[in-house]
Parts: C-alpha cells; sequence; structure tokens
C-alpha cells in the first residue's frame, strides 16, 4: 500500500489535467486552474483549448504549465492554420503544444507527410515542448503505431502522447508499451504521454509503472512523462487522503 500512495503521488505530479470539452468555457477553466494546486502538490500542466490561454495564463499559479492543442482533433487541419494556432498559442502564454500527427496520411503511406508536420510545427514552437499524438487508437496496429512514434520523433516532437481522447480508443496500456520501447531505443531524454480514458488512480499507476519497467526507474517525473487526464485527479487526491477504495491498491 506504501507504494501505491508513492505512486500516485508520482502520478500527481506528472499530470496534464485536462480540460478539452466542446462547451468549456472560462468558468470551466477557472475551475480548472483552482484544481491545479493540491494540498498533495501541483500538477505538471493543464491542458485547454487554444482560446482560453492567455485567460489561463493570469490566473495559474506560476509552477504549472500551460498545454494546449493544435491540428486537433481531426489531425487534418492546414498547415497555416496550424502554425498560425501554433503561433499565437506561444504569443498568449502556453508553454507546450499537443499536435494531432498526419495520421491519416500515414494510413495511406505518407510517412513524409507525417514526420514534415512535425518538423513545421516544432520549427514554429522553438524551444517550447511538442506533444506529438499518434491517436493510437485510430491506427490499431502495432506496426504503425511504431512507425508513428519514429517518425514523430524524427521530426523533433519532444513526447509522443496516445491519443486525442476523441475517438472510440484512447490510451492502452499495449500501445504505451510500443511507444516506449521507441523511446527507449531513439532517445530516452524525450518523454511519453498516455491520454483519454484514465480515470482510475490504478489507471494513472498502471501507465506509469509501464514507464518504470521500459524506461528504468526514476525516468518518469513530469520532464519525462505526462497523464492526460481530467477525472484522475480526482481519485488520485482520494488515494492520497485515504479515503479511496482500498481495493484499488491490491497487489501493489
Amino acid at each position: 500500500m506504501t507504494d501505491f500512495i508513492a505512486a500516485a503521488h508520482r502520478a500527481l505530479a506528472c499530470l496534464d489535467l485536462t480540460n478539452l470539452d466542446d462547451d468549456c468555457d472560462a468558468a470551466a477553466v477557472d475551475a480548472l486552474c483552482a484544481r491545479a494546486v493540491t494540498a498533495h502538490g501541483s500538477v505538471a500542466a493543464i491542458c485547454i483549448w487554444p482560446r482560453f490561454v492567455a485567460h489561463a495564463r493570469a490566473r495559474l499559479a506560476p509552477d504549472v504549465k500551460i498545454a494546449t492543442v493544435v491540428n486537433f482533433p481531426s489531425g487534418t487541419e492546414p498547415d497555416e492554420d496550424v502554425i498560425a494556432m501554433t503561433e499565437q498559442a506561444l504569443a498568449d502564454g502556453a508553454d507546450e503544444i499537443d499536435m494531432v500527427i498526419a495520421w491519416h496520411s500515414l494510413l495511406e503511406g505518407g510517412d513524409q507527410e507525417v514526420q514534415a508536420r512535425v518538423e513545421r510545427v516544432k520549427r514554429a514552437a522553438g524551444a517550447s515542448r511538442i506533444k506529438a499524438i499518434l491517436e493510437t487508437g485510430m491506427l490499431e496496429d502495432p506496426a504503425l503505431i511504431r512507425r508513428a512514434a519514429h517518425l514523430a520523433l524524427a521530426g523533433g516532437a519532444d513526447f509522443i502522447k496516445t491519443s486525442t481522447g476523441k475517438v472510440p480508443i484512447n490510451a492502452t496500456l499495449a500501445a504505451a508499451d510500443i511507444m516506449l520501447e521507441v523511446l527507449h531505443e531513439v532517445d530516452p531524454t524525450r518523454g511519453f504521454k498516455p491520454a483519454g480514458g484514465i480515470r482510475s488512480t490504478r489507471d494513472a499507476v498502471n501507465y506509469l509503472l509501464r514507464a518504470d519497467r521500459v524506461m528504468g526507474e526514476g525516468w518518469a517525473d513530469p520532464q519525462h512523462f505526462r497523464i492526460g487526464a481530467s477525472s484522475a485527479l480526482t481519485a488520485l487526491i482520494a488515494t492520497l487522503d485515504g479515503t479511496a477504495d482500498p481495493d484499488e491498491a491490491e497487489g501493489y
């Protein structure tokens, strides 16, 4: 149980607290900013729509980063729109850009376009962190997921991320294993973010332990590992407060 609590604490510090709901408004962003700082420490970042970045920047604790999304969720927006949105988000105060790769092109054999689009966004972002969303649930085939991860990293992505959370199949442990293995092979200094469908402490800890197993203990810190979720924060706090169902920790 002690190990489970310690893992929950690590997971909270690696959380990208997310609201990408279609009906999100300024009041919801205010609530997200308030939730980002807890009695057990701050989350790593909030992840919000680009139109709310400037609003959040004025309200968010300085130690919490702002991530926003581009080419989201379809992965098919025109290049000029994606670049313009990236530049505007950074000007508004975003620290990190979560971009959907051109996964439709990958399905059609367009590997070069996948890498080139990541390169263009990374160039526009400069030193700011780029998390490339592979949309693994739509790629499905392990070989395609592996190829997408390689192409995103070749394009300069600082992180590879599983999913938008907007498709039927989002983060899975099987996809996480593939992506972590690619990171281990290519460049362990870059990071991994599972997102979509992570709701419980057990869910979050399972991904954390997967990262420990593949990348080595201690690698999964906020510089290298994030969890994209919203409801998971409530579960993590309940675990750390000692009010969660003890059965959730069984096996740890």
